[in-house]
Parts: C-alpha cells; structure tokens; sequence
C-alpha cells in the first residue's frame, strides 16, 4: 500500500480525570462516521466561530489502533452537504487542546464528560506521559476508545 499521500499517525489515549491546566483553545467537533466505509465526515468548530470541515479516511497500519495512515480532504458547503446525507454514526465532542512542556495534547470531553487524552507522537519514540495528565487509565490498545467505536 503507498502512503504517498497519508499522514501517519501514532496515538496513544489515556482516560484523564480532570483537564489539566494550559489549555490554549477549545474547539467543537462533530464526527459522521459513514455506515459500511472507513469514511469520516468532520466538522469543527473553532473558538472564533470558523468552521472547517473535511473528509477522512483512517487505515490501520498495524494490529490495533494506535498507528493510522490518514488522508483528509477539505470540503464546501456543497461537498458537506451531499455527504452529510449518507447514513453515518454520530459523534459529537469538545477538543481541548493543551500545550505544555513541548508538548500537544488533545483532550476531547465526550457528552456523558468522559475525559480522553490524545498523544501523537508522528516519527518520535513515545515520551513519557507527562505527570499533570491526571491518567485514570490507558486505553491506547482498547478498540472501544476510537472514535468510530464511540459514535452512535
């Protein structure tokens, strides 16, 4: 498989208890997972009111989870709009993004106020999890967790 035009991506989620401090925007993001496909339709809201919205598509490299090659495509509202009518599964959250000690990590807060916590550590060796991330659990390995799981 060519990942020519992919970005891979190496997460590892950790259930939190608390957002930590530092965080530097807040974004809302509404996820359509199309029904049969590993199609996902995003749309995210930033602190200013723009709205991106873009269609993904995530293959796994490996056994679980953690390591994807993804692929995006930015969408008009005409795009959005076709594809929006397609059956899909829902998820909506709020993206907490926190840069602190070098480092990014997106915590999105679920509906029911669960906490999860997202490293991307790309091409590097994973660092340590930093000690204010207050982690209840990792569950980078746990199918569950990924957002396509989650979406109803």
């Amino acid at each position: 498989m060519s990942l020519k035009y992919a970005v891979v991506e190496r997460e590892r989620r950790f259930v939190v208890a608390r957002l930590p401090a530092g965080v530097s925007s807040t974004q809302q993001v509404h996820d359509r997972y199309l029904t049969g496909t590993r199609l996902r339709l995003r749309e995210v809201t930033a602190d200013d009111g723009s709205v991106t919205r873009k269609l993904g598509q995530k293959i796994r490299l490996g056994t679980g989870p953690g390591e994807v090659a993804c692929t995006n495509l930015y969408l008009d509202d005409a795009e959005w709009a076709a594809l929006a009518a397609l059956p899909a599964r829902s998820l909506h959250k709020t993206r907490h993004l926190v840069r602190r000690d070098g480092l990014l990590v997106a915590i999105d807060e679920h509906e029911d106020g669960t906490l999860v916590a997202e490293i991307d550590d790309g091409d590097r060796p994973p660092a340590p999890v930093p000690d204010w991330l207050d982690v209840v659990a990792d569950v980078s390995g746990g199918e569950s967790w990924t957002g396509a799981h989650l979406a109803r």
